[in-house]
């Protein structure tokens, strides 16, 4: 007597358990790669995000080298018959101490630049950036400059300033913040 309670032959049941790995093999893959492409995609916003940042410091630090090229010669450059135009320019592109101090020995540098009859002209100018960031710059610039006065006896000097320059963004531009020479420090 057979009942239907009788276990399936062996090739009913070889089967399906066959199968069974092949599914799970796929399942194993399709997880793999899912876990794969969103590491891949993770990986790639990071590095644009990183290479965006890269950018953006590298323009800003171009940006500030601009500007420190630009600020150093108008700080050497100045003629006693017109020193208006000459404090204009320098607080126009300064902020912070610099500004506060220049402004306020303004009036002495008026006084001895006028007595002295001075005048000075500007050559070269070599600028670099010692460091930066997207709002923040050091700045280092040797200026060679002439100068003649009363007390060149009207003969020109030929000399050089070298000024380091914290530079500070303000919007969309670079501004002076402190200036240091070594020949003018405390």
């Amino acid at each position: 007597m057979t009942t239907d309670l009788q276990p399936p032959a062996d090739s009913e049941t070889s089967e399906p358990a066959a199968r069974r790995p092949r599914i799970e093999l796929s399942r194993s893959l399709i997880a793999a790669g899912a876990v794969i492409t969103i590491v891949a995609v993770a990986a790639v916003a990071f590095l644009a995000v990183d290479n965006h940042r890269i950018r953006a410091r590298e323009q800003a630090r171009e940006a500030a080298l601009q500007a420190a090229c630009t600020y150093a010669p108008t700080l050497a450059r100045y003629d006693a018959k017109d020193l208006d135009s000459y404090f204009a320019a320098v607080l126009a592109g300064a902020t912070g101490s610099w500004k506060t101090e220049f402004d306020a020995t303004s009036k002495d540098l008026r006084d001895v630049l006028t007595q002295g009859q001075v005048v000075s002209t500007v050559g070269d100018v070599t600028c670099a950036i010692a460091s930066a960031d997207e709002t923040s710059a050091t700045a280092v610039a040797v200026i060679n400059q002439t100068i003649t006065s009363l007390g060149t006896k009207g003969a020109p000097a030929p000399g050089q300033l070298s000024v380091s320059m914290s530079l500070s963004k303000d919007a969309d531009r670079w501004l002076v913040s402190e200036v240091s020479t070594p020949t003018l420090s405390h």
